[in-house]
């Protein structure tokens, strides 16, 4: 294998597991890192996959004791009540997605589109910022369906490449009276099904361009996804106690006039 591929693996494996959870856009990141390191052909885009599904996996590490227990006590109103809503919140997207999945891949998917998408998400934050109030809800298991069905369709958004998944659902979450805490939470356990349906999705679309000959790559860039994912959740749980996302939106707005600047 080539070690220049391996680098590769490294750069992509370590953009996607530090931006995934941030509300800064891991596709947009992905996108843009992939144009510059060339690596954006069909070997990119499984590879892609294949990092992602790291990045979640962390979740479901650093979550494995709630996750366990809500398996394990199933029957329980409160464990049904957490499951249903993680559903409701994922319907949306996950059926809009799939209707429009070739269109958003055809015409969304391009250094130029991400840009302009994290510069006005950039201001977008700074105006929620400006200007929302507090949320009440400061637990998971208060939140009603009605509130999770409308951070599924705050959700939505982030089918454009640059808005950001994360930063969609927690922003969502808050604009529907949970609080910062509470929000990002939530954000962590809906990433769950809606990126496995993702990548299950496109796996199964680009099934046939795996080989056992690309295996070290995947590998190297499944284990950096992975970590750098796991260091960013417990950084972020930290962050938002204290901290709002206005350093999240300026980054935004820096980094995508500089995109626009290199592509133009």
């Amino acid at each position: 294998m080539d070690l220049i591929i391996l680098f590769k693996a490294v750069i992509l494996g370590i953009v996607e597991g530090a931006t995934e959870f941030l509300p800064i856009s891991s596709t947009g990141h992905l996108i843009i890192a992939g144009d510059l390191l060339h690596f954006n052909d069909d070997k990119g885009k499984i590879f892609e996959i294949v990092i992602q599904l790291g990045a979640i996996l962390a979740v479901c590490w650093e979550f494995r004791h709630r996750l366990m227990n809500t398996a394990t006590q199933i029957n329980k109103s409160s464990s049904q009540g957490f499951v249903l809503n993680l559903l409701i919140a994922f319907m949306p997207a996950g059926l809009m997605g799939l209707a429009f999945h070739k269109q958003i891949k055809q015409y969304l998917f391009s250094p130029m589109t991400v840009a302009f998408a994290l510069i006005v998400g950039g201001f977008a934050i700074l105006l929620f910022e400006k200007y929302h109030k507090q949320g009440e809800i400061n637990n998971i298991e208060s939140i009603t369906p009605s509130q999770a069905l409308k951070i599924g369709l705050a959700q939505t958004l982030a089918l454009f490449p640059g808005v950001s998944r994360a930063g969609a659902t927690i922003l969502g979450g808050m604009a529907f009276g949970l609080t910062r805490q509470t929000a990002t939470e939530f954000s962590f356990f809906l990433a769950i099904p809606i990126m496995f349906a993702a990548t299950g999705f496109d796996l199964l679309k680009n099934i046939d361009l795996l080989s056992m000959a690309d295996l070290p790559m995947f590998a190297t860039g499944f284990v950096t996804a992975f970590a750098s994912a796991l260091l960013v959740i417990k950084i972020l749980i930290r962050y938002v106690a204290n901290h709002d996302f206005t350093a999240f939106a300026w980054y935004r707005i820096l980094f995508g006039l500089c995109v626009l600047a290199y592509f133009w």
